[in-house]
């Protein structure tokens, strides 16, 4: 009788292992499952998607050269002595490099961010993005910006 004893009893733990680690399985199913679902639910909620690692952007995957050169262009003129230094506080996100008096700026007017032309020119031609805030670039809108006066360029013909 010890013996059927033991018998049932190895088999009452053999199950319950078994059982255990099927849970576990189970278990670990759930979790990767609600992460996935969680992960894919904020990227939707902030509108971004795995679309954005692959560089595709809804319809528009960058910006044409006729879209960017839509954007407003100005030369760097500072607004009051300290930024005409060499260290002006004013910097391009894109190169970090100071603006210099002169330079050739552009401004994105949905976010008013400012860059070197050169600089974000590139940039917006692979992404229809700014550099800093993300948001999306717009050809159209407010020309002029705090602290930094605009002044048109003329686009060089050579």
């Amino acid at each position: 009788m010890s013996n059927e004893v033991l018998g049932v009893a190895t088999q009452v733990m053999v199950m319950a292992i078994v059982i255990s680690v099927t849970f576990l399985f189970v278990g670990i199913g759930v979790l990767v499952i609600i992460h996935i679902c969680i992960v894919e639910g904020t990227s939707r909620r902030f509108g971004r998607s795995s679309a954005i690692e692959r560089g595709n952007f809804g319809s528009n995957k960058s910006m044409s050269k006729a879209d960017v050169e839509k954007l407003p262009c100005f030369d760097f003129k500072p607004k009051d002595e300290c930024e005409s230094s060499s260290n002006s506080p004013v910097d391009c996100a894109v190169c970090l490099d100071n603006f210099k008096v002169g330079d050739k700026c552009r401004l994105l007017p949905a976010c008013r961010h400012s860059f070197h032309a050169k600089c974000v020119d590139i940039w917006l031609l692979k992404t229809p993005i700014c550099p800093i805030c993300r948001s999306t670039t717009e050809s159209s809108g407010h020309f002029n910006e705090s602290g930094i006066e605009l002044r048109e360029s003329q686009p060089n013909n050579g």
